[in-house]
């Protein structure tokens, strides 16, 4: 990375204004320092990526690992709804919250 593409405290100064984000001068400085180190490691990253290197997500293969859906005992209405405090009509009943009916 050339000098003329690191990243100054003046242009960390102006995403700061547009983010309405107030930073000292020091913070200022020492975000600048670190935004330019991470330029050049992406850099050089990007250097030795060859058109032979397919691009990765992560890198080791992922899947997911799911069972298959079986059917298994399920509970009637009536003991789902016995420990309810309030049912109605084979339902849980429950406050009205919208105002509506």
């Amino acid at each position: 990375m050339t000098e003329s593409s690191a990243i100054t405290p003046e242009q960390v100064a102006h995403l700061a204004s547009l983010s309405r984000i107030a930073m000292s001068e020091d913070e200022l400085a020492a975000l600048a320092g670190d935004l330019s180190t991470i330029l050049e490691n992406v850099a050089r990253v990007n250097e030795v990526v060859g058109d032979d290197v397919p691009a990765t997500s992560h890198p080791i293969a992922l899947s997911n690992v799911l069972r298959p859906d079986e059917v298994g005992a399920t509970l009637t209405s009536e003991q789902a709804l016995a420990a309810a405090p309030a049912a109605a009509d084979d339902k849980f009943l429950v406050p009205q919250i919208l105002g509506e009916e």
